[in-house]
């Protein structure tokens, strides 16, 4: 049987496994140590964030923004329907209530709909997803959340080392969150990461994510905290990750660049685009069909061992978000109904994609 090919499996870089034996060496293998502070610092250098706390992962992130943010019972946020539910799942942690925002021609969300749903809904916060590596229109975007007064809340989760105008994603709003989880660009098997332009806004957020601890002696609380913090070991494997960070984007577009050149005389095929002054790092290769059934496409190479997916099923049809409201829908539902993801992992060579392309040719 053939070796499977997954999706977008974990790739070290070497420098990883070194790194978390200084953690063992050290002891101190709890959510404390020197990895953390060169964890955060990196992350912080390499995006052109101000300050970064580093937490168990990208969904606590957004909880956290939320929660430093002010947003409580009752407030409306928006947030991207066209993306997965660790986006938008803090929201509800909170009480308040999502109201979701349609997809455009780029796959992200709609600043057209945007303006529309701060008009009629007074939210108090948005939470948009930069989808698969690929940056939204986010110095638009974040123009409208300025001039209407509503905190902006960047998902980067799948879009670590993209750009929009030569900035980074995740460091136009308020705060930006990065997700190491083990599918991601760079990982450190489970983590993320909170980025912020304000040292009060970090500050607030590291005191929640260890519990909300005073500073005494004793543990004394006064408010409600979470346990949130990324281990050290977890912070070793991070620091070495980022190393080899530049040459995971370039292998992830590269990958890319392999697919569209072995598929790209297909006329039922689209790809995701880049919005215009953007460069992606294209975490995933996705695609719509005008009309071929994806999951024919999927089954066929889950016959050769071969993990494909659909695209994000939107919130707005899933039955936990039944009676949240949504501007537009009809976008996002079609991508849903006809895209697909293909093998993306950076260990990947050309004879691999030579021979996934050739399956989805013979199953078209």
């Amino acid at each position: 049987m053939a070796e499977k090919i997954f999706l977008s499996p974990p790739h070290m870089g070497g420098s990883e496994l070194r790194y978390v034996k200084e953690v063992f060496e050290s002891n101190y293998i709890a959510p404390i140590g020197a990895f953390i502070d060169r964890f955060e610092a990196s992350v912080a250098a390499y995006t052109g964030a101000k300050h970064a706390l580093a937490l168990s992962s990208g969904t606590a992130a957004i909880h956290l923004a939320l929660r430093v943010a002010g947003v409580g019972r009752g407030d409306k946020v928006l947030a991207s329907t066209f993306t997965f539910i660790g986006s938008v799942a803090p929201i509800l942690y909170q009480g308040a209530e999502p109201v979701f925002i349609d997809s455009d021609e780029s796959w992200n969300l709609d600043p057209h709909l945007l303006a529309e749903a701060i008009e009629k809904q007074k939210p108090k916060a948005l939470i948009v997803t930069h989808l698969y590596g690929q940056s939204a229109k986010i110095a638009e975007i974040a123009a409208i959340c300025e001039n209407e007064g509503v905190v902006l809340i960047e998902d980067a989760a799948e879009s670590l080392g993209a750009l929009y105008r030569g900035r980074h994603t995740g460091t136009y709003g308020r705060f930006g969150i990065y997700s190491f989880n083990g599918n991601k660009i760079i990982t450190t098997s489970g983590g993320g990461m909170l980025v912020g332009q304000g040292k009060e806004d970090i500050a607030r957020a590291k005191k929640l994510s260890t519990q909300a601890r005073e500073e005494t002696l004793w543990y004394e609380h006064t408010e409600l905290g979470y346990n949130y913090r990324m281990s050290n070991v977890l912070a070793a494997i991070g620091v070495g990750q980022m190393e080899v960070l530049p040459e995971r984007i370039a292998k992830r577009r590269e990958i890319f660049g392999w697919y569209r050149e072995l598929l790209g005389d297909i006329e039922e095929i689209a790809w995701m685009p880049e919005v215009e002054g953007s460069r992606g790092n294209r975490w995933l290769t996705t695609l719509t069909f005008a009309s071929a059934d994806p999951m024919k496409i999927i089954r066929a190479l889950a016959q050769e061992s071969i993990e494909s997916r659909p695209l994000w099923k939107p919130m707005h049809m899933q039955p936990l978000f039944k009676n949240a409201p949504v501007y537009g829908g009809m976008v996002s539902e079609r991508l849903f109904a006809k895209g697909l993801c293909l093998p993306s992992g950076t260990a990947l060579r050309k004879e691999d994609i030579e021979k996934i392309t050739s399956i989805v040719r013979r199953a078209l």
